[in-house]
């Protein structure tokens, strides 16, 4: 599942490849991943203009368009491609024909999917309610927004409506790096251990923005949490997986331990 990183990483494509860039007309193979329109009113909508500066609001890719905005959520295998080629993918569900080339919507799923909005109002009906950036939390707006939450710590910084951005995989390597069991309830951390988890939010994120994904170092959980056999790259210890927050969580049951 794209999560922020990958979403910043997009952002800079759209941007290096089609900002400035004029839409001579839409090409929809699968209308159905256009949720908030007819393939014909989007076509409509968006043919003439121009692509400004992206923006990004945690998972969610913002391409303003004189007026209107796209708005684009991909999934579990969304992403962007640009060409000047005519040759397409079997999984481009949408294309932005360009004057000098193609920004083509791939998503082999189907889930996930793009949007218009006109306005402010219109952007939150579709994303829903979303708290702040993931990039964008300092230590005391954090410590806020846990103050009144009473599940736990897994399911706090997954939820899109408290902070922005962060899915199952960021998730797991913040709560590895802050040695913080997933199941841990937030009423439960202390000073100290909030000051971690901060710490670890703050570094994955931005070391992973810097990659434009969230990357497999000698040094992450990423890169082992999901083979068979996996160990703790930290102590070798053999990580443990349940579900949580109706998500896997993988941990390492001596660095991190349940409270």
């Amino acid at each position: 599942m794209p999560e922020l990183p990958d979403v910043e990483g997009y952002r800079r494509y759209l941007a290096r490849h089609a900002e400035g860039q004029r839409i001579a007309r839409v090409d929809v193979p699968d209308p159905v991943l256009i949720r908030n329109r007819s393939a014909q009113a989007f076509g409509r909508a968006v043919k003439g203009k121009r692509f400004a500066e992206p923006t990004r609001h945690g998972k969610w890719l913002i391409a303003p368009l004189d007026g209107t905005e796209v708005l684009l959520h991909f999934g579990m295998t969304g992403h962007l491609t640009w060409s000047e080629d005519s040759g397409r993918h079997q999984h481009d569900r949408l294309i932005f024909v360009c004057e000098n080339g193609e920004l083509r919507y791939n998503n082999m799923r189907r889930f996930g999917g793009v949007w218009l909005a006109r306005d402010e109002h219109e952007r939150g009906e579709v994303t829903g309610p979303l708290g702040p950036d993931a990039a964008d939390v300092d230590r005391n707006l954090f410590d806020e927004l846990m103050d009144p939450r009473r599940g736990a710590i897994k399911a706090a910084l997954m939820d899109q409506r408290l902070v922005a951005g962060v899915g199952n995989l960021m998730s797991d390597e913040i709560l590895w790096r802050a040695r913080v069991h997933p199941s841990t309830p937030v009423r439960k951390l202390g000073s100290r251990a909030r000051g971690h988890l901060y710490d670890a939010l703050h570094a994955v994120v931005g070391e992973s923005v810097r990659y434009g994904r969230v990357p497999h170092g000698e040094r992450w959980l990423t890169r082992v949490r999901d083979d068979r056999g996996a160990r703790c790259p930290r102590c070798g210890t053999p990580l443990r997986r349940s579900t949580i927050a109706g998500r896997t969580a993988c941990w390492c049951p001596r660095c991190q331990r349940a409270q």
